[in-house]
């Protein structure tokens, strides 16, 4: 599976990453998996790494598809969720600015994009410089 994720739950975060190529179909089986895990809770802070990403499927009606079941989650309980993309290259952004795109129509929902994972932990209120140093201490 291309996707993979970690919920940090005394932080309030949740870790998710890529690796090679998206595929929509394995985002929808992670985020299924996600919201069925007994630590999944609405308004859970969101670090999507994007930073091992080489490519993902361009199916535009499958990814605005997954944004919307996200939305039921992310948007729709009434709370807010910060969404934090790191992007390290040009695959990384275009994907990341293209889902960005989505949640224009949600408020609920802040998505951000930032090059380093020191901004990105600091914009999730984390006291790490890297996200290898925070895996390791939440371990």
């Amino acid at each position: 599976m291309s996707v993979s994720f970690r919920i940090l739950a005394d932080r309030g975060l949740v870790y998710v990453r890529y690796d090679g190529m998206a595929r929509v179909a394995d985002t929808f089986a992670a985020f299924s998996e996600y919201v069925a895990h007994p630590d999944c809770k609405p308004g859970q802070k969101q670090l999507v790494d994007l930073s091992r990403l080489t490519g993902f499927e361009r199916d535009y009606f499958k990814i605005m598809s997954l944004q919307a079941k996200k939305a039921e989650l992310f948007a729709a309980q009434g709370v807010e969720t910060l969404m934090v993309y790191l992007v390290t290259g040009a695959e990384p952004d275009e994907l990341a600015r293209t889902v960005m795109r989505s949640w224009d129509a949600y408020d609920g929902v802040v998505p951000l994009i930032q090059t380093s994972e020191a901004d990105a932990l600091q914009l999730l209120g984390q006291p790490e410089q890297t996200i290898q140093a925070l895996l390791e201490r939440v371990n």
